[in-house]
Formats: structure tokens, sequence, C-alpha cells
């Protein structure tokens, strides 16, 4: 048995994994998408938005983009966004609504 780390492909299956919930490449997330597990979209109204940046604090997928403290009209990254619905959640103007993601797909709004 080797001490060297597994480096596994992104199309590895649970099975193949390492037992006990070793994450042998931990800080790796960039690298890969969650997109496809959402069913729900995150839409956000930046008229109504007042930049408390809760949404971007509490997000556990760090998708909320910002820039100099606002977050307005900056995009939600939705190739790291799985719907939790956490930003929708904790805004409390909620300007945040969760979109079903065909709905999303018919406005033009996936990403």
């Amino acid at each position: 048995m080797s001490d060297e780390p597994r480096v596994y492909p992104p199309d590895t299956g649970w099975k193949d994994l390492a037992p006990g919930g070793i994450v042998p490449q931990a800080g790796n997330a960039e690298c890969y998408s969650v997109a496809g597990w959402r069913l729900v979209h995150p839409v956000r109204d930046n008229e109504a938005c007042i930049d408390c940046l809760f949404c971007w604090l509490y997000c556990p997928d760090s998708a909320i983009l910002q820039e100099g403290g606002s977050v307005k009209g900056k995009p939600i990254d939705m190739v790291h966004c799985k719907g939790c619905g956490v930003c929708a959640a904790v805004c409390p103007k909620e300007c945040i609504k969760m979109v079903p993601e065909s709905e999303a797909a018919e406005q033009g709004q996936t990403g």
C-alpha cells in the first residue's frame, strides 16, 4: 500500500473511492460543476437588493459573486450553484427567488 494520496478522475464512481470519507484532493471544488444537481435556479431582483451580502456570506458553494462589496448586477455562478436555496432563505428583502430550472431555461437564465 502506497503512502501517496490517490488522485481520482472526475468521473470516478463512489464504489472506487477510498473508504472512510477521505478527501485526498481537498480544495478542488473549483474543478467540478454541480449544475447537473440543480432542480431550482436562483434569480435575483437587483432593484430590490440592498447589498447586505447575506447571500454571498451564506452560500455554501461560493456561487454568489461579488465585487467591491456588491452583488448587484453580478452574475450567479451557475456552474457551482447546486440550487440549495440558502441565498433565497437568508435574503431579508426576499429579492432572490428560486425558479424551476425548466422555467429558467425557457427564459434564457441558465448558466
